[in-house]
């Protein structure tokens, strides 16, 4: 049995993790480990925004920043998915990851002029950029099964061996190597730049980025049924009441996304990804809050049920940023959008 921390990563403990040291978790789960001379990533979401039918504004930039994702310094890894927001806008997310800072910082100049630029203004269309770039040791991952990657963990060099802390609430947060020795608690305020027509957000230290995905592709039909039936729409009442009721709980937005190809086909993946004041409240709303209890026992009884022939794929990423580890630019979008919501 591992520990999620890497060895270069682990420090003497200053807070006490939520288990016992003899804790043996009910079942099976991994993480990411990338190279130790890896010290910090790069989750960059690229939106565009519209109600409606697609527009040839959307379909063009949307087929460029995928052009400027395979150019030189581009990232490793990207995926495309899609979701209805809360006043009923269509937002299509380009995200991409990179490990290499130096690499981002040369390609990002160009690519930020080329969605939120001066060239996309009055287009009628909204465009944003929500970029986080947290150190190894302020995000941690977790996959239910250890030979399909998905988001940063694609970047990884391997997955690791079966890990300690996870199957209790509070694992997330052991998971985390800053966790050690801090409380990751959020300091600082929000703070709107306006820029011409663009609103950057600059938002306090420790903020909080959850991506939680699932993937039924490999499911046969009953099990397929069955997750489609029992367990995605408890799933997405969850998802749909973060989306418009989150924020009085400390969720400032949350976008419950279809995965689909470059070219817009649907897959059989989903996720969840959601900004969060802090891991605090992120951890509260998973341990006690009646949409997420509702969450976890519709999955423990359709896991439960299958067993180890369950053939659901299941992971999450969670991410801290300091407020200098954040960029966040919107330009033409609606006042609920991403962290707009921090200070609107």
């Amino acid at each position: 049995m591992e520990s999620a921390i890497p060895e270069h990563l682990r420090s003497e403990r200053t807070r006490h993790r939520r288990v016992p040291d003899d804790y043996t978790p009910p079942y099976p789960s991994f993480v990411a480990r990338h190279r130790t001379d890896v010290g910090r990533v790069v989750m960059a979401y690229f939106g565009v925004q519209y109600r409606g039918a697609p527009s040839p504004t959307a379909d063009a930039a949307l087929a460029t920043i995928a052009a400027r994702f395979a150019a030189v310094d581009g990232p490793s890894h990207w995926d495309r998915a899609w979701h209805v927001d809360q006043a009923g806008f269509t937002n299509v997310l380009s995200v991409a990851y990179w490990d290499d800072i130096a690499a981002f910082d040369r390609w990002f100049g160009p690519a930020r002029a080329a969605w939120t630029g001066d060239i996309h203004a009055g287009a009628g269309i909204g465009f944003f950029i929500e970029v986080i770039r947290p150190a190894v040791e302020g995000y941690e991952t977790l996959f239910s099964s250890p030979d399909r990657a998905e988001g940063v963990a694609v970047l990884a060099d391997r997955m690791s061996g079966e890990v300690q802390e996870h199957a209790y609430w509070g694992g997330m947060r052991d998971r985390i190597a800053l966790s050690q020795t801090s409380d990751l608690a959020p300091r600082g305020a929000a703070e709107l730049v306006v820029d011409g027509p663009r609103r950057r957000v600059v938002v306090h230290d420790n903020l909080c980025l959850i991506r939680s995905g699932q993937d039924w592709s490999d499911t046969d039909a009953a099990e397929r049924a069955m997750y489609l039936g029992d367990v995605e729409p408890v799933l997405r009442a969850g998802m749909d009441f973060l989306r418009d009721e989150g924020r009085p709980i400390g969720c400032y937005a949350n976008r419950y996304a279809a995965v689909v190809t470059a070219d817009g086909d649907v897959t059989e993946k989903s996720y969840g990804m959601s900004w969060w004041k802090s891991l605090a409240a992120l951890e509260r709303w998973a341990e006690s809050h009646p949409t997420h209890v509702r969450i976890f026992g519709a999955a423990m009884t359709y896991l439960s049920s299958l067993g180890p022939n369950a053939k659901l794929r299941l992971y999450h990423e969670v991410s801290l940023a300091r407020s200098d580890e954040q960029f966040f630019e919107y330009l033409g979008c609606h006042d609920g959008t991403g962290l707009l919501t921090a200070v609107l």
